[in-house]
């Protein structure tokens, strides 16, 4: 019987065979599982959670996470599987994130940041260095609103209970945290990924809110901290790992710098990081400013093969990375990716892409109507407008007004002192150091064309007042000597590119790689900037030209009229009135914790209200006319080209006609709709030499 059945057996065999062939079937190979994600980002929003500007009081197309949320739910809606995160820099920036932190940590409970972010359902938040901008308690309790983990990798305890909890060199935050999420694959068959995120905050945290983090935190490399963490998340069973480094681009060519704050690029060679969300820089990536950086690809937004995005800032875009995962033999693999940055403004039409969200609108409506009554509070009265149309080239009313608040606030906190302290001051001059924070942002978006201070003559605001000083410093001087305040400058004027005195060819003025923020303008002494010469310092304060001296005509003269230059002003010590961004970042000569010798309680922007405030009182009007104390060297070239860009607007125009120290004709608008004109170099009007 047992043969019998074999041979029944294998003859049904063959039949079966003979069949399949002839029906020429075969079964189905089985195919591995695949997922498509997709990964959403938001970044340095900066407390615009509206789509309004308060500076003017109106609606603003062009920004707010009310606008992104519309983003948001479209590129959800084109996805199966998506997570939400948000990058950092939240809780500081717009009037709103100045109205919270206004009060006291008693009047409110859920910050409105929260409110809005609650309701889109995010995965996660990294933390960004302006979130300790309000000392740590505010941090604290601002974080602990939101209905999703924070983490970040390189911030620790410097003792106990720097946070409610947290000993002595124990991490700020989660490091890094594993989110078990549930997908479904293109079969329709559902998975369990495991989605590992890690964060990162520039660690120049440390100088930069020095007065609030001093002895009570630290922070390490951004890419040491990838290399000692993203092992462990792989090992503790991590499918795919994004990286959230609020850090922008760096550098492709020396990626290494352990304090690097801009690591985004090194983190790609950190091997097991599948995407990476990035931010800081106020840029957006993928984009065509970047197509000339090694091993990037522009079209599908790789950075050295991973895909990565930057959405710009304060919600004109949102981030979007999307990655094809295949489960092959138990492991997930990232088998295609792609990243794009989408805006909310068409700058082309100059039409909104989105409506708001509703429910943003609704969620924050009482912090709206609150911020709007704080930024409406009368301080003082102007006998000229304040526009910053023509700041990086002249002399200009909106950084003249705050550094003759800075160098006020100073000599009175000198003056304040006790006798036995006084004399150390005494017959030093007291200069300041004040940037143009609007001037063009950083010329990259379309919303860059409408960064500008516009203050009118005539009554002033608090909103004014912010929009004159955006940031939230406190003041701090330094005791620096000329030469170092020489020095200083040369880095100052990195912001504007070598001319070619003997070209006839169209050459840009500004260097837009060079942040406004770091195109410092001391007033109080007497300069000129030879742009036909080599800078001596890059955008870091980084010696690369030795030789090179593009400060010339250097000079101060005291209130005998005794004037200093040479030897003499190099020798000469200066009280210079400044920031605590400024005074404790150590990149420019003369700045670092050592050569601090005053920190006052006040914000720069209380400083400004303050000193509008008593000018009004004594005078009826602050008179924020500019001095000239600096200009540029002229260049005796009748054909020379010199181009520079400024907002085309019918406002703008008339400034530029009336206020220009030098002849500027306008000759177009450029791509991203900021007006561009030719400057004559040759030629000055009457002013200061």
């Amino acid at each position: 019987m047992k043969a019998v059945t074999g041979k029944l057996a294998a003859s049904a065999g063959v039949l079966a065979g003979v069949i399949l062939m002839a029906g020429c079937t075969t079964p189905p190979a089985k195919q591995d599982p695949v997922v498509e994600l997709r990964v959403l980002e938001t970044s340095d929003l900066h407390m615009n959670l509206m789509d309004f500007d308060y500076f003017k009081g109106v609606e603003d197309p062009t920004i707010g996470l009310a606008r992104a949320a519309s983003l948001i739910h479209a590129a959800r809606d084109e996805a199966a599987n998506h997570v939400l995160v948000d990058n950092g820099d939240l809780l500081q920036g717009s009037p709103m994130g100045d109205y919270m932190a206004s009060l006291s940590l008693q009047e409110w409970q859920l910050h409105p940041a929260y409110k809005a972010m609650n309701t889109l359902n995010y995965a996660v938040g990294n933390i960004g260095n302006h979130e300790f901008n309000y000392g740590l308690e505010f941090l604290s309790q601002a974080v602990a609103g939101a209905n999703f983990p924070y983490i970040s990798a390189n911030v620790y305890c410097a003792v106990d209970n720097c946070l409610p909890g947290i000993s002595k060199d124990q991490p700020l935050f989660d490091p890094w945290l594993i989110k078990p999420t549930r997908v479904v694959d293109t079969q329709g068959q559902t998975h369990t990924l495991n989605i590992g995120y890690i964060g990162f905050v520039p660690p120049q945290i440390e100088q930069w809110d020095r007065a609030h983090l001093h002895g009570k935190v630290y922070a390490k490399g951004i890419v040491e901290s990838a290399n000692t963490y993203v092992p462990l998340m792989k090992q503790a069973g991590a499918d795919i790992i994004v990286a959230i480094p609020h850090s922008g681009i760096g550098s492709a060519a020396a990626p290494h710098d352990p304090d690097a704050e801009n690591a985004s690029y090194a983190l790609t060679q950190v091997k097991g990081i599948d995407a990476i969300m990035f931010g800081h820089s106020h840029a957006v990536f993928p984009h065509p400013d970047y197509s000339s950086l090694p091993d990037t690809d522009i079209k599908k937004g790789l950075l050295n093969g991973v895909p990565s995005v930057m959405p710009g800032r304060w919600g004109d875009n949102l981030g979007i990375v999307d990655l094809t995962l295949t489960l092959s033999n138990g492991q997930w693999q990232v088998t295609d990716s792609s990243a794009q940055a989408r805006p909310i403004f068409d700058s082309g039409k100059k039409a909104p892409l989105v409506t708001a969200d509703a429910n943003i609108h609704g969620s924050i409506a009482h912090e709206h109507q609150g911020t709007l009554d704080f930024v409406d509070a009368p301080i003082g009265k102007a006998s000229a407008n304040m526009y910053s149309f023509l700041s990086l080239i002249q002399d200009d009313p909106t950084v003249q007004i705050v550094a003759d608040a800075q160098i006020a606030r100073v000599k009175q906190a000198i003056a304040d002192l006790p006798d036995n302290e006084r004399h150390h001051y005494e017959g030093i001059p007291v200069v300041s150091a004040a940037a143009p924070f609007k001037a063009g942002g950083r010329h990259k978006t379309p919303a860059d064309a409408a960064q500008y201070v516009e203050v009118d003559s005539g009554e002033l605001k608090f909103r004014h007042a912010a929009d004159l000083y955006l940031y939230p410093n406190t003041m701090v001087a330094v005791k620096v000597s000329g030469a170092e305040l020489k020095d200083w400058l040369e880095c100052s004027a990195n912001q504007f590119n070598q001319i070619d005195p003997q070209s006839t060819s169209p050459q840009t003025l500004i260097n837009w790689t060079h942040p406004t923020f770091n195109f410092d303008v001391i007033d109080g002494i007497q300069y000129r900037i030879d742009i036909t010469q080599p800078a001596r310092f890059d955008r870091n304060c980084q010696l690369v030209n030795p030789n090179a001296s593009r400060i010339t005509a250097l000079s101060y003269t005291d209130d005998n009229g005794n004037t200093l230059t040479g030897e003499a002003f190099a020798a000469q010590s200066f009280i210079v009135a400044t920031n605590n961004y400024r005074a404790y970042g150590g990149q420019f000569a003369g700045t670092g914790p050592e050569y601090v010798v005053m920190e006052l309680p006040d914000t720069n922007r209380e400083v400004l209200a303050a000193y509008i405030q008593q000018q009004t009182s004594t005078h009826g009007t602050v008179n924020p006319s500019a001095d000239h104390n600096w200009g540029l060297v002229n260049v005796s070239n009748p054909k020379l080209k010199v181009l520079v860009q400024t907002q085309n607007s019918d406002r703008a125009d008339r400034f530029v006609a009336g206020q220009q120290k030098r002849p500027m004709v306008k000759t177009g608008v450029d791509e991203l709709g900021f007006a561009v004109y030719q400057l004559d170099m040759s030629q000055e009007n009457p002013g200061p030499q």
